[in-house]
């Protein structure tokens, strides 16, 4: 049977890796079809408008609708299909949830300039900057063992691919950046035992990702030279 969700996709995109996880999460079949971003085919650049993945594909009695925006796709899945909710029943408190997936955005945006610059200065920048956000993050967080208690929800979906860049940062440099933010470190440990979030990148991100890094020249892999 053809699943009624196709989710284009991007082996290293976090982005993409929020919506897989919520739909695992929800336990939702979908066809995850992945695409060279490098050499974006015609189909694609008809399907989204922002020429960007994710982009869930829905297929409705009137033909295929293309969302696209991850946080977009993630409010559809959590509001059409079923399992467990991943979002608070509270007005209010699903308002703070939506601004922290926000927050997260902002951390993947100093997350880019720290994996691509070959600048040491521009890199220590990108540093100290996700050091701050990760303060305020330690701040925000509950007792575990996720963001807001017991219960997973969208922000973990969306913390949880940044998460994984470090487990290769790690390997190559002592940057600290987790150093005093021991809530963080051990909601980004429990993140990492989730089946769902193990299982939204294929078993090679790694290599990917380091070749990634090879392709930028980026100053973190002088740092471990």
């Amino acid at each position: 049977m053809t699943a009624s969700l196709k989710l284009i996709s991007h082996k290293l995109c976090p982005y993409v890796q929020r919506a897989v996880i919520a739909l695992k999460e929800k336990g939702v079949p979908f066809e995850r079809i992945d695409i060279d971003l490098a050499n974006k085919p015609d189909w694609f650049l008809k399907l989204s408008p922002l020429c960007k993945v994710p982009v869930l594909v829905v297929a409705t009695d009137k033909g295929e609708v293309a969302l696209f925006e991850s946080n977009v796709i993630c409010e559809y899945i959590e509001e059409t299909q079923g399992g467990a909710k991943l979002h608070p029943v509270d007005a209010l408190k699903r308002a703070e949830h939506r601004a922290w997936m926000e927050f997260g955005s902002a951390i993947l945006g100093d997350l880019w300039g720290l994996e691509t610059t070959t600048d040491p200065a521009t890199f220590e920048s990108k540093r100290q900057a996700l050091v701050a956000k990760f303060t305020r993050v330690e701040a925000a967080l509950s007792a575990g063992p996720f963001f807001a208690g017991n219960a997973f929800s969208l922000i973990d979906a969306v913390f949880a691919p940044i998460f994984r860049y470090f487990d290769l940062f790690d390997e190559l440099t002592e940057h600290g950046i987790f150093r005093d933010v021991p809530k963080v470190r051990a909601w980004r440990s429990e993140l990492a035992k989730r089946p769902s979030v193990h299982s939204a990148v294929d078993s090679n991100y790694p290599e990917l990702l380091r070749a990634f890094l090879v392709r930028h020249d980026a100053h973190l892999l002088k740092l471990a030279a």
